[in-house]
């Protein structure tokens, strides 16, 4: 794979599984928890994704970024959809082990901040940082307030994956000649309209180390009775999600509670009240035919679903920050990387970072909110 000049690449042998992570020349091995720093990245990507914010932190952290089962360099094992996040959050915890962090602050970007928040419910964490981040309860087949629309979760997991862009990914399309090619996928969903990136050949690269095999991306599903006619199955990603596994509000619960960070943009089209991946969404816009309506299949707010629960991780004693990029879409560290690394060594700051280390203020497109 490509890797930016000052980055490494390894792969750990941990329990069942390869695990490939990256990570910077120079970075102490032995550095202190409270500066290590774990990136987790999203669905149909990888650790390189990470590569630009890792070569933006300061020189004093550790900075380490882990490629998820079936992505980037990492073996493609499959997963276990019946344990919502429970195999990816196993794999970090035991990589960690691995490498002798018992504790660290952990990013966690859209499948990967669902990922460190379902860690954080088992295992220490110093901060986290959740990143354009799936909604507590899931992606699709809820009302605001978590609860599920079916029994049996229908529009919900591998069933809503467009089967021509899976097509492509398996084999390896770095064209833009369709609208289903990851790189036009890249192009508009990853980020907001009129955004251009210099790397984006390697972007697409690590979209296009996504294992569509079984037990992968996006994994099986079944037929349902209820509208749109599918159900999520038991193995691959997108089943992972579903709220017929998956829900880690207990956060809220939680007796220690790590600092948390939500940093998003405010043209996501992947993560939204309004998002172009949720079925019911795409039902109610007649893309997909035969929605039953507004009563049984609302589209899912994501963006105040999170919200929600944050507020409530707040009000029983945690700490919140939010950062809301304006014109920025679902990768806030590429499309605005000084507002991105400013608002993340705000965060862990006061842990980890030695004053001074932040050259760069925040500029007019970072807002800054704190929950009390």
């Amino acid at each position: 794979m490509t890797l930016f000049p000052g980055i490494t690449q390894r792969v750990l042998d941990i329990p069942g599984i390869a695990v490939g992570i990256l990570e910077r020349v120079g970075d102490d091995p032995a550095a202190n928890p409270a500066k290590t720093v774990v990136f987790v990245h999203g669905n149909v990507s990888s650790s390189l994704f990470f590569m630009p914010t890792m070569l933006d932190l300061p020189n004093d952290l550790r900075v380490i970024a882990i490629d998820l089962r079936g992505y980037g360099a990492s073996e493609h094992a499959p997963v276990d959809a019946t344990r919502g996040l429970r195999d990816y959050s196993d794999d970090i915890h035991a990589t960690l082990e691995a490498l002798e962090i018992p504790t660290a602050h952990l990013v966690g970007w859209s499948l990967g901040a669902g990922v460190v928040m379902q860690y954080a419910l088992e295992h220490q964490a110093l901060t986290l940082t959740l990143e354009a981040p799936v909604s507590p309860y899931g992606f699709g087949g809820t009302r605001r307030d978590g609860s599920r629309l079916t029994d049996d979760d229908a529009g919900t997991g591998a069933g809503s994956a467009n089967p021509d862009f899976v097509l492509r990914l398996t084999d390896k399309d770095t064209t833009d000649e369709a609208q289903t090619s990851p790189r036009n996928v890249f192009r508009a969903s990853y980020v907001a309209p009129g955004f251009v990136t210099a790397h984006e050949d390697v972007w697409v690269e690590s979209m296009l180390t996504t294992s569509t095999a079984t037990g992968n991306y996006p994994g099986d599903s079944e037929h349902s009775p209820n509208w749109p006619g599918f159900a999520p199955g038991r193995v691959g990603v997108l089943n992972t999600l579903s709220p017929k596994y998956y829900n880690v509000a207990g956060i809220v619960d939680l007796e220690e509670k790590p600092p948390i960070l939500w940093i998003h943009g405010d043209s996501d089209a992947i993560i939204s009240d309004e998002s172009f991946f949720d079925v019911n969404y795409l039902g109610k816009l007649g893309i997909i035919p035969g929605w039953p309506g507004e009563d049984v299949a609302p589209a899912q707010q994501m963006v105040s679903q999170m919200r929600d629960v944050l507020h409530a991780y707040s009000a029983a004693g945690g700490s919140v920050t939010e950062a809301l990029f304006e014109d920025t879409g679902h990768t806030p560290n590429l499309e605005r990387p000084d507002e991105f690394r400013h608002a993340l060594l705000t965060h862990i700051g006061p842990r980890a970072v030695d004053p001074g280390t932040d050259p760069n203020p925040p500029t007019e497109a970072f807002i800054l909110k704190s929950e009390d």
